[in-house]
């Protein structure tokens, strides 16, 4: 339901108050406007997913990025029913690196956040991307999801690979790494991972705010591509923008 049609309900159930109060007894009226408050509360709660829909950041959250809604076209898996891992502890991180909610969410959405190389002095290597997946949860499912991925930091040291449709991606290290507070909770941890010889290191985050987690991940796809190392770090202001939208 838009703005303007909640802002009408409201306002037809105050008009509904009062003419029960000009009308009735004033035992009825104490009995029908606890109903009548319910009613418009519960017409403004916002769904799960229009929750994130509200909350994920546009362009004009972050200063110069593109940012655009990801593709399934190069996914490594459009669910996490498709990815086996073959350390299972180490699940939430295949999953934290390749835009896919940890836990069992209400709703998620993804989005992927382009800088130019000037933008900032990290990005000077190249287009980072910055892909951002926020998760809706029921109450204490978000805190038990943001618990497993920070097991999986611990225990995932040695490195672990996962497959999803034919696909196989090998992580040769995890290690944790210090990122500023956020949320009510946060953490941070890097990846390395060989493609030709050639090594990456991949970098990500996750943030609990309240029951919504948010995992950033960042990539320079083109090293990939052009054979080079690379070392693509977060963007700070994609991941100030989104942590500020989530309170």
């Amino acid at each position: 339901m838009n703005r303007p049609a909640k802002a009408a309900l409201v306002s037809l159930a105050l008009l509904s108050l009062a003419g029960l109060t000009a009308c009735g007894d004033s035992s009825d009226s104490a009995a029908d406007k606890p109903k009548t408050d319910a009613s418009a509360n519960a017409s403004k709660a916002p769904s799960p997913a229009e929750h994130l829909a509200s909350s994920i950041i546009t362009a004009a959250d972050t200063d110069g990025f593109h940012v655009e809604e990801t593709s399934d076209e190069y996914a490594f898996a459009k669910s996490t029913d498709e990815v086996t891992v073959d350390k299972p502890v180490c699940a939430p991180l295949a999953y934290a690196m390749n835009q896919l909610p940890l836990g069992n969410p209400q709703a998620d959405l993804a989005r992927v956040a382009s800088g130019p190389s000037d933008a900032e002095t990290e990005l000077s290597k190249g287009i980072n991307h910055t892909y951002v997946t926020l998760s809706a949860h029921d109450s204490g499912d978000a805190e038990s999801a943001f618990a497993d991925a920070r097991t999986a930091v611990d225990a995932c040291t040695d490195g672990f690979t996962a497959k999803a449709n034919g696909n196989e991606a090998s992580y040769d290290s995890v290690t944790p790494e210090k990122v500023s507070a956020a949320g009510d909770e946060s953490l941070g941890f890097t990846s390395t991972t060989g493609f030709r010889g050639i090594k990456h290191v991949l970098h990500a985050e996750i943030v609990r705010s309240g029951d919504v987690l948010a995992v950033y991940f960042s990539v320079d796809g083109m090293a990939f591509v052009d054979n080079r190392p690379s070392d693509s770090k977060l963007s700070p202001t994609v991941v100030k923008a989104q942590n500020g939208k989530l309170g």
